[in-house]
């Protein structure tokens, strides 16, 4: 990459609001928010406060100049992600990695991942992970960093272009699944709506 490429490309910085980093990248919108809420600033996935500045809300929780400088760093990490194929489903080398540990303690090697939704939760659909020892007659499978996952057909519509990663943040660690389909979730997290 030039200089210039560097210099031209849009990079999020601490003086930006919330609502601009939303708004400037909305393809990466759900796992920014995410990142943010992990660093503290539970107010983003209520929608309040986002006219404020990242360096004014993490100041404002009681945080200081280094989680400020740690959070910008994380968020434009993540611009620099390959975008997740919207004719796949991927999963994050995270979310592998820490896949394969868990299929380790419960003697599972080279199992695969079961991935879905079902109607449940306040908001409509909530995802399903599981294990799945083989693929079924009805399932499409993908590959993501050698985890083969495992998704029926019937639900590809809704899921395809899903990218599931793994998180470890204030609020709790777990997977989490972006999915561009998803148009609205409660704000538990836990269950969404297309």
């Amino acid at each position: 990459m030039s200089n210039t490429d560097s210099q031209t490309k849009p990079v999020i910085h601490r003086q930006m609001t919330i609502e601009q980093i939303l708004s400037m990248f909305p393809h990466k919108a759900q796992r920014l928010s995410q990142e943010i809420t992990n660093a503290g600033l539970h107010c983003v996935g209520c929608h309040a406060a986002t006219w404020e500045t990242l360096e004014a809300g993490m100041l404002s929780h009681g945080m200081n100049d280094d989680a400020i400088e740690r959070l910008v760093r994380r968020l434009n990490a993540l611009l620099e992600e390959q975008e997740a194929d919207k004719n796949s489903i991927s999963m994050s080398k995270r979310a592998a990695s820490k896949f394969m540990e868990i299929l380790e303690e419960e003697g599972k090697q080279g199992w695969g991942l079961r991935f879905g939704d079902r109607m449940a939760g306040c908001n409509g659909f909530e995802y399903i992970l599981d294990y799945s020892e083989k693929a079924q007659a009805d399932d499409q499978v993908f590959e993501a960093h050698g985890i083969q996952i495992h998704v029926d057909k019937s639900t590809l519509k809704r899921l395809l272009g899903s990218e599931i990663d793994y998180v470890d943040g204030l609020h709790g660690s777990g997977f989490k699944i972006s999915n561009p389909h998803a148009k609205s979730s409660c704000g538990c997290g836990t269950s969404h709506n297309y």
